[in-house]
């Protein structure tokens, strides 16, 4: 129990700093903890990270709200698209070999943290406002059908592919994006882990209690320390905790 509990700690320590820093899924952190570890069936292990994230993400959603750091409006249509599509995600997974669930969402927090070292998020709230309404309710809709079947499909590429796309795409800076994927995230995350238990069972109670909690208290602590930070310290920030944690996921 006491092993149990301690590798379900440093998973939500990890899985929250990364919700709370970049809005990222705990399933990209959890999942491979949980898979390589504790032995938890893959599958079982995806719908503890996507439970593990309801709580944490709506409390960095709340904080990031506060500070006014969210753009509900326009994350409303990609959410209806997400949802929608992170049951179909959620379905196919359950169809798909283990093998095929376990490497993606490694390669791609990595590559994400690398990225947002390289390359920093720099852009205003005032080329924000500049943007085509019409056209980013467009590419909200289409990117949403992609990033829900990301979603339900591995968890992970949820949360990582929805800041890349608000980034990169979509034209948000970086606070905003993160407050606005970890809102959409808070209600996807919902629906890929009630799918998930509906259609693979409950998984063992106290791995996910004990991923929620921890997940739920670092994303708390994350999200506070990144509301305060300039956009430079919150880049480097988010990119370390991605980079970090990608390698040592590679390396697990």
């Amino acid at each position: 129990m006491l092993y149990q509990f301690l590798i379900c700690f440093l998973a939500g320590l990890g899985a929250g700093l990364g919700t709370g820093f970049a809005g990222m899924s705990a399933a990209a952190v959890i999942s491979p903890m949980l898979i390589t570890l504790l032995g938890v069936e893959p599958y079982a292990a995806v719908g503890i990270a996507l439970a593990s994230d309801v709580l944490a993400s709506a409390v960095s959603a709340w904080t990031y709200g506060k500070n006014k750091n969210l753009d509900i409006r326009n994350g409303l249509v990609m959410m209806a698209a997400v949802l929608a599509f992170t049951l179909v995600g959620s379905w196919v997974s359950s169809r798909v070999p283990s093998a095929t669930m376990g490497s993606f969402s490694k390669y791609m927090t990595l590559l994400l943290g690398v990225k947002f070292l390289v390359k920093p998020v720099m852009t205003t709230r005032e080329s924000m406002a500049a943007a085509d309404p019409k056209k980013r309710a467009v590419q909200s809709l289409i990117c949403g059908v992609l990033v829900g079947f990301i979603c339900g499909f591995v968890g992970a590429g949820g949360g990582m592919m929805m800041l890349l796309i608000l980034t990169s795409v979509l034209g948000y800076e970086l606070k905003t994006a993160v407050g606005t994927s970890v809102f959409i995230m808070t209600f996807t995350a919902l629906t890929g882990s009630l799918s998930h238990f509906a259609i693979g069972g409950m998984p063992d109670l106290w791995s996910l209690l004990f991923c929620v909690l921890s997940t739920l208290l670092w994303a708390r602590i994350a999200a506070r320390f990144a509301n305060k930070a300039s956009p430079v310290v919150l880049n480097r920030a988010t990119g370390a905790v991605l980079t970090v944690m990608g390698a040592a996921m590679l390396l697990i």
